[in-house]
């Protein structure tokens, strides 16, 4: 019997690339957006800063599905500059998205969670949680939040068979930063600048991010729960001597 997963963000992206994925792996798969796709998806429209919408969006998918195994948490924004940046609504605008979003889709999604016996959650998190970036105070800190929201439910629902794990992108190469690049004075040389940040020298794709959020969703990572997985070229954890 396949697998039953929801997906947020799935529009575009690395929620479209998980999506994507996880239907080639077999998986049957809704996809929660503010524009969601079409076919091979079932697309579901939904702002996962309404709670109600939430609620009504998730039992619509798990009615449609058959159930719900698999949750990947990706819906999210971005946010550039320092701690004196951003006004207090912007701050509230990306919690209420990235964080808080998380918070209601999860919950309304537990109950189908618990009646599955292959039952995972993947969040979107980034190296932003892990790395201090310049110009990304409140993207940074909500990505914190998540990496800290992601520990706490894994050990929340672990004897209930539920696994909560999330994947730390890098840069990638995702419609939001294409944005980004072209909002820029120079963007080819701020996109030589990304590039040059990650030690493979090149940003990070959103397939790539997918591959990852697919193993933690699949059986394979039976055993794994509570984990961040890096997919970040190196970022993280390499510390290379500039090039002559």
């Amino acid at each position: 019997m396949s697998l039953k997963a929801i997906v947020t963000g799935g529009g575009s992206g690395i929620g479209l690339a998980t999506a994507t994925l996880l239907a080639e792996r077999g998986m049957k798969v809704a996809c929660l957006d503010l524009n969601p796709p079409g076919d091979p998806f079932i697309g579901i429209k939904v702002d996962v800063t309404d709670d109600a919408g939430v609620r009504a969006a998730v039992a619509e998918a798990a009615a449609r599905l058959g159930g719900i195994d698999v949750v990947v948490n990706n819906a999210g924004i971005g946010a550039q500059g320092t701690v004196e940046d951003n006004s207090d609504s912007e701050w509230q605008k990306a919690f209420d998205v990235n964080v808080f979003g998380m918070v209601r889709v999860t919950r309304a999604a537990l109950p189908y969670l618990r009646q599955s016996e292959h039952a995972a959650v993947v969040n979107t998190c980034s190296i932003a949680a892990t790395a201090g970036l310049p110009n990304r105070a409140l993207y940074s800190a909500t990505k914190g939040a998540v990496l800290s929201l992601t520990l706490a439910m894994a050990a929340d629902h672990v004897r209930e068979g539920i696994r909560v794990n999330c994947v730390n992108p890098g840069t990638a190469d995702t419609p939001w930063v294409g944005r980004l690049l072209d909002s820029a004075d120079d963007p080819v040389a701020e996109r030589e600048a990304l590039n040059a940040r990650q030690p493979m020298g090149r940003l990070v794709s959103a397939e790539e991010v997918a591959a990852a959020i697919a193993y933690l969703a699949g059986p394979e990572a039976g055993a794994t729960t509570g984990t961040s997985l890096a997919v970040d070229g190196g970022m993280q954890g390499l510390r290379l001597r500039p090039v002559n």
